[in-house]
């Protein structure tokens, strides 16, 4: 291929993952070494109480923002160095519970209370997620072919609701009268509060991951089972493998790069948890880095969003996720360079 067609060819998509990727990430990079602050004028304020026949007036010293020509507040840009991620990652406090052996002295500190969530919830649902998917993937290529597409149509399902609205769903079956609360809650005698304390909600925020992510891998690994070897397969059984055996020694190998890939996919979409963390509204016992990098831009009571801790943020989240990408793109190359 001639080097202008190539470069006609990608031009297009490099241009566009300059301006929609690397660009922004180069801004919040370099706005993670910035603090922005507002400016702030000191007036003297008049109130004055109705009365009669005489009023009675107050006069105090206000602070109030600085504005320009066009009616926008005014705002000095200082370079703080690391500042801003110390403050998010808050080593002193981290210190002093490493010294007192304190854990939930520890996980007052928000951004390691994200992380530990972050973290947990990546790890545990990525097997599970692998796992499910790939056993409804058997069970479906198994099956008469009468049953198969009624059967992919309803596992797609819950990959098909948006996330926002599928943690939603979850929310409202278990939230105070919910459907499923009120069932447990007669079967079992006694109230249910699901959302009361951290570990349920957890649970129930695993829960709807894998049931939500479980489809898209199963996708995957369906179409990754079409193109298994029959001749392998047949030799295995001749050789008297039972179906663990040719599952271990036949399936996994040759579906070992699909998983390689879903591992990669739901890495980094899961250290990225938000929606949940929205749509079960556990802010007050389960938060996520994503979360948090979110709530550093929200703005105070008086309008000041904390932009620099929120890069900080984002730059260690995606930190993050790189160290949780060495493994499975080490063997990728791997792979790839034993296959040349």
């Amino acid at each position: 291929m001639k080097f202008k067609t190539f470069i006609a060819f990608v031009g297009p998509s490099l241009f566009m993952m300059m301006l929609f990727i690397a660009f922004p990430l180069v801004s919040v990079f370099t706005q993670s070494f910035y603090n922005v602050q507002p400016e702030f004028e000191q007036v003297e304020v008049e109130t004055c109480t109705p009365g009669f026949p005489t009023q009675t007036c107050v006069t105090e010293v206000k602070s109030r923002p600085v504005m320009d020509e066009n009616g926008n507040i005014k705002t000095t840009t200082h370079f703080v160095g690391l500042q801003a991620y110390r403050d998010v990652l808050e080593f002193d406090r981290v210190g002093a519970a490493i010294r007192n052996g304190s854990w939930s002295q520890l996980m007052t500190i928000d951004f390691w209370k994200a992380l530990r969530f972050t973290l947990t919830f990546t790890l545990f649902t990525l097997p599970l997620v692998i796992g499910v998917g790939l056993a409804i993937a058997l069970a479906v290529n198994n099956a008469a072919r009468s049953l198969r597409g009624p059967v992919i149509f309803i596992s797609l399902l819950p990959f098909i609701i948006t996330p926002v609205i599928g943690s939603l769903s979850i929310y409202w079956l278990f939230v105070g009268d919910g459907i499923l609360t009120a069932a447990l809650e007669r079967w079992l005698d006694k109230d249910i509060a699901m959302f009361a304390q951290a570990w349920t909600i957890e649970l129930l925020m695993l829960f709807y991951r894998v049931w939500h992510v479980a489809p898209f891998a199963f996708v995957i690994f369906y179409a990754g089972l079409q193109t298994v070897n029959q001749d392998t397969l047949e030799s295995a059984i001749i050789d008297g493998a039972n179906r663990l055996e040719r599952l271990r020694y036949v399936i996994v190998p040759h579906l070992m790069p699909l998983i390689i890939f879903i591992a990669i996919i739901h890495l980094m979409d899961s250290y990225r948890v938000f929606e949940e963390v929205v749509g079960f509204r556990s802010q007050s016992h389960v938060i996520s880095l994503q979360w948090l990098t979110y709530d550093f831009l929200v703005p105070d009571d008086s309008g000041n969003r904390a932009i620099s801790r929120a890069s900080a943020s984002a730059m260690l989240t995606m930190i993050g996720i790189v160290i949780l990408l060495i493994l499975p793109l080490r063997r990728t190359w791997r792979d790839h360079k034993g296959s040349h």
